[in-house]
């Protein structure tokens, strides 16, 4: 979402000219300290709340501290930390952007280094994927966290339980306090469950994660949220059965929790559930698509459900996505300027945009895409192809037919004339981790291993180092081996996109790389491979504007300041609301007012000061970018009116099929093998070097294997990245 690079700025051999002095590192860890501080401090919170030490020594003092009642403690306890710590990734990402970036780079190796056997894979084949020896650490504490939330909660309730309804038993009152305190214990998971979530989340990359890297996260929270509030709900249906208050599932309390509302958040909870299926999600994309955008009416529900006061176990989560979301949909409005497009005989399209010079980016990042003329609805995830170093005014995709859209795309771009035509296009991002740019740099050896459209961020990866090793004579690039499978001849044309069209061709020599590329379903090359690939020039319109980071090129620092003053507005609405309209008819009480109404309207002041403070970021920042969008739009370029031959001589130079433009400084390192598939132990156990890097990204099975290869003994010189699709 905005310039994560710093590559916009101070560019060229020289040392240091045009950049910011760079903050001290001192500063940075202590800020890092900080905010682990916190964090930590947050957890402990979840961990007293439901002792008798909370409820018979801290709540009395925070009721007093406060004055506002509950609400007004669960706000300080459960909302505030998140929002400090997320405002305190803001500056500290925007300091490292302008920071020393050779340092920063050296210091990350050293870290990652050290860390090293906590990255190796460890769980590769079960129902968790591929999960290190941190995730599992992680994931082993959150279960703890929840396991002593809940027996502490129930020990407590047990121990103070009093039979209320005449002929009621003691194990039907301990089941009703039981299945409580479930639904308790699942709104801890939900605390967690829109983090992974918020593509441009500050903490993401403050601990090193992307956005498709942190999906899994929120699938694992997923499943175990629904799992808890499966049992929860199942449970209560008992009691009510065991009691004969079966009515109860009917009943929408005036002031205690609503049955009916909890019924519809389990129900669409479930929904999601049962659709998010890895084989459903598979076989009906669009159904899991549409079906996950239940989540709105799960919000609410669930906030009907448990009143306001419970809800804000949960609040620092939905607060926020809730201003991720904001500002995607603020982006995702406008019309991005399509260049042109490049289709191959593979039905692949690669899609050029016009990009805004301070819009940075790094390898692998992930770009959004709607195409309204295609589905007005679907957004679709693609892979960055280009290199914001290499190419500054450019950003590419590749999009290859694999589906419904990704066909119908291919076919309404084939049908456009060569030039002069025009294609309405919107995006969102693109998206990605501070540190994964220079990750790859530290390594003797990279070796990449792709299947199919997997090569996509290989592309990104060799151009940047393309740039780079020409860029700078001092940087050091990797060996590099990329091995690629295709299913037949004509998807070798995916090779012709690891060197742009516009330049780059001469450099990429000085990098030290070979290409293993496998044919599995053929024996002997195809005359597909013969066709040459056709270039398509967009008609540019007045309204459409490069792609942008949505908050400005300090992107990090104006998105601290949203989240802090959007919250700020919140806290004012909910007081002003609390002391002079519900606080004179209920007290502290929560027996007068309807939990409803109140609820509703804390929801209605949460979306106001959010889509008020994003949307007035964004008009702010969008007068400041105007004039760098008319430079943009003003650059030298094709034109509708110019003929094929034309282009051809702006694009290289030299009047060529477009297809051999990037083919020959590549043909000496390209050995291609029909037939049969790659014996990948053999070619990664055979890489020397003490720090090997394996990137590896295509289909899951693909995945597995090269993960239980690099997590093998004698793979100690192994490092695995693994980019995965599960959008």
């Amino acid at each position: 979402m905005e310039d994560t690079t710093g590559k916009g700025k101070g560019k060229g051999k020289g040392k240091g000219k045009g950049r910011k002095p760079a903050p001290s590192a001192a500063a940075g860890s202590a800020m890092l300290l900080l905010a682990g501080v916190v964090f930590v401090g947050w957890l402990v919170v979840w961990a007293v709340f439901p002792t008798r030490t909370y409820s018979s020594t801290w709540a009395p003092k925070l009721a007093t501290l406060t004055g506002f009642g509950k609400q007004a403690i669960r706000m300080l306890l459960f909302v505030f930390p998140v929002v400090f710590v997320y405002v305190v990734a803001c500056v500290y990402l925007h300091l490292q952007k302008d920071g020393d970036h050779d340092t920063r780079s050296r210091t990350r190796w050293v870290f990652r280094t050290r860390m090293a056997a906590w990255r190796r894979p460890v769980l590769v084949r079960g129902p968790l994927g591929i999960v290190t020896p941190m995730e599992l650490a992680f994931l082993l504490m959150l279960l703890v966290l929840l396991v002593w939330f809940y027996c502490a909660y129930v020990t407590t309730e047990f121990a103070k339980i009093r039979i209320k309804l005449p002929g009621e038993k003691l194990w039907q009152a301990r089941l009703e306090k039981a299945a409580r305190r479930l639904g308790t214990a699942g709104s801890l998971c939900v605390a967690f469950l829109f983090l992974p979530v918020a593509r441009g989340s500050a903490l993401l990359p403050l601990v090193g994660l992307t956005s498709e890297a942190s999906v899994k996260y929120h699938v694992w929270l997923g499943n175990l949220a629904m799992v808890i509030f499966t049992a929860h709900g199942l449970c209560y249906i008992s009691f009510w059965a065991s009691t004969d208050q079966i009515d109860q599932m009917l009943k929408w309390a005036r002031t205690r929790m609503a049955n009916v509302a909890g019924e519809l958040t389990l129900l669409c909870g479930l929904a999601m559930w049962a659709t998010a299926l890895p084989r459903v999600r598979r076989r009906m994309f669009e159904l899991f698509y549409y079906a996950h955008h239940l989540y709105i009416a799960f919000i609410l529900f669930c906030a009907l459900h448990v009143g306001v006061t419970v809800f804000c176990f949960v609040l620092p989560g939905v607060f926020v996505f809730a201003v991720d979301r904001g500002l995607r949909f603020l982006q995702s409005r406008a019309r991005v300027r399509l260049v042109s497009a490049r289709l191959l005989p593979s039905q692949a399209v690669e899609l050029n945009f016009a990009k805004s010079p301070c819009l940075g980016y790094n390898p692998t990042s992930t770009l959004f895409v709607n195409v309204p003329s295609v589905s007005r609805l679907q957004w679709h995830p693609f892979t960055v192809t280009s290199s914001s170093s290499l190419e500054p005014d450019t950003l590419s995709v590749v999009v290859t037919s694999r589906g419904a859209w990704t066909r119908k795309l291919y076919e309404t771009v084939s049908s456009l004339p060569p030039s002069g035509g025009h294609l309405g296009v919107s995006v969102e991002g693109p998206y990605c981790a501070a540190a994964a740019s220079t990750r790859f740099l530290g390594y003797d050896s990279l070796v990449m291993v792709s299947g199919g459209s997997g090569i996509t961020p290989f592309i990104s990866v060799i151009r940047e180092l393309v740039h780079q090793s020409g860029a700078a004579e001092t940087v050091q690039a990797p060996r590099l081996l990329l091995v690629c499978v295709f299913k037949t001849s004509a998807e070798l044309d995916m090779l012709d996109l690891l060197v742009p069209v516009s330049g780059g061709l001469s450099a990429i020599s000085r990098l030290d790389l070979r290409i293993e590329a496998f044919v599995t379903r053929e024996g002997e090359p195809s005359a597909a491979r013969k066709q040459a690939g056709r270039e398509v020039w967009f008609k540019p319109w007045p309204s459409e504007a490069p792609v942008a980071p949505v908050l400005g090129s300090s992107g990090w620092l104006c998105l601290g300041a949203v989240v802090a003053s959007s919250f700020a507005v919140f806290l004012v609405l909910v007081a002003a609301l609390q002391r002079f309209y519900i606080y004179p008819v209920d007290g502290d009480t929560n027996h007068v007012y309807p939990w409803a109404a109140r609820t509703m309207l804390n929801l209605l002041f949460l979306g106001a000061s959010v889509a008020g403070v994003t949307g007035a970021a964004f008009l702010w920042n969008k007068r400041g970018s105007n004039d760098e969008e008319m430079k943009v739009k003003s650059v030298d370029g094709p034109t509708p009116g110019m003929s094929p031959v034309a282009l051809l001589h702006w694009a290289g130079g030299v009047e060529r099929e477009l297809e051999s433009l990037p083919a020959q400084p590549l043909l000496q390192a390209t050995n291609v093998h029909f037939g049969h598939r790659p014996d990948l132990k053999r070619m990664l156990l055979g890489i020397e070097g003490e720090n090997v890097g394996v990137m590896a990204s295509g289909p899951q099975g693909m995945l597995e294997d090269v993960s239980t290869i690099c997590s093998s003994g004698p793979a100690s010189n192994l490092h695995f990245q693994s980019i995965s699709f599960t959008w």
